[in-house]
């Protein structure tokens, strides 16, 4: 519970820099806001986005925003020139997708085994829902595994991790890259798994614009429709819809909160 009220503290510490960084608050202004000493408020946000309220200030900034928007449009530029999908992308390396489509998932349901559990992550208390193929749900709320359970009523859900999540969960505690990767089964259209797989070229600590998204899938005209299948992505963090915000450097909307997508961002910035 303490650790849900301090995100809960930090969420709206980001909304306050947010709205007024043009301003550039001082410390002691955004401690006030939340009602916790300087020195209190400090090691919390520090926990929790992996910087200090300076510099994630410093990060949020449209300058910025823009800086990284242009760092990730080369980033992958350059990688192509190489002949290569991507360069050292941290997702590459552990996150595999095993996608089935809603036929095949409807047609399991009476013999799917979905084990949920919550871990905590450095963005908040998250959800894991996996079945023995992968993590099927990885979401920073419960609607997902009570969609789940309403979809699939004829499935068994048991309370605890398997392997994937497990290997998740070590992840967020060591950043360590797991030494097998971590599956992934997802439900989708055969449009929303080529967006989905689209955002994993995305490099770690970079960020992409929609149209970068729609040019990757040679489908330049489908902005709109990208952005729809990004809206449905069931795995947050791991398949990085936060990596992807508007051509003019604001970070846009985010299914989990903006909040949460910018302190994932500046957090990747500084760690990653």
């Amino acid at each position: 519970m303490e650790d849900q009220y301090h995100f809960d503290v930090i969420a709206k510490a980001i909304s306050f820099i947010k709205k007024e960084h043009v301003k550039q608050p001082s410390l002691e202004q955004i401690a006030a806001h939340v009602h916790l000493s300087k020195f209190h408020f400090q090691r919390v946000f520090k926990r929790w986005v992996g910087i200090s309220p300076k510099e994630y200030l410093q990060f949020i900034t449209l300058e910025k925003a823009k800086e990284a928007l242009r760092k990730g449009q080369s980033t992958l530029e350059t990688s192509y020139d190489l002949g290569l999908s991507g360069n050292s992308r941290l997702h590459d390396l552990f996150v595999k997708i095993a996608a089935c489509t809603p036929g095949e998932f409807k047609k399991r349901g009476e013999n799917l085994h979905i084990h949920t559990a919550e871990i905590q992550t450095p963005f908040g208390l998250a959800t894991v829902a996996e079945t023995e193929r992968g993590i099927c749900s990885f979401s920073f709320d419960t609607l997902t595994t009570n969609r789940l359970k309403s979809e699939y009523t004829q499935a068994s859900f048991t309370n605890g991790l398997l392997k994937n999540g497990q290997a998740l969960q070590a992840y967020f505690t060591t950043w360590k890259v797991p030494t097998a990767p971590i599956g992934l089964d997802i439900m989708g259209t055969p449009f929303q798994i080529q967006v989905w797989n689209a955002l994993l070229q995305i490099p770690s600590s970079n960020v992409l614009a929609y149209q970068n998204i729609a040019d990757i899938i040679q489908n330049p005209k489908a902005v709109r429709a990208v952005g729809t299948a990004i809206g449905k992505n069931p795995i947050a963090y791991l398949i990085p819809c936060h990596r992807v915000i508007k051509s003019d450097g604001d970070m846009g909307n985010y299914r989990w909160t903006p909040e949460r997508k910018i302190a994932m961002n500046s957090y990747e910035a500084i760690k990653l």
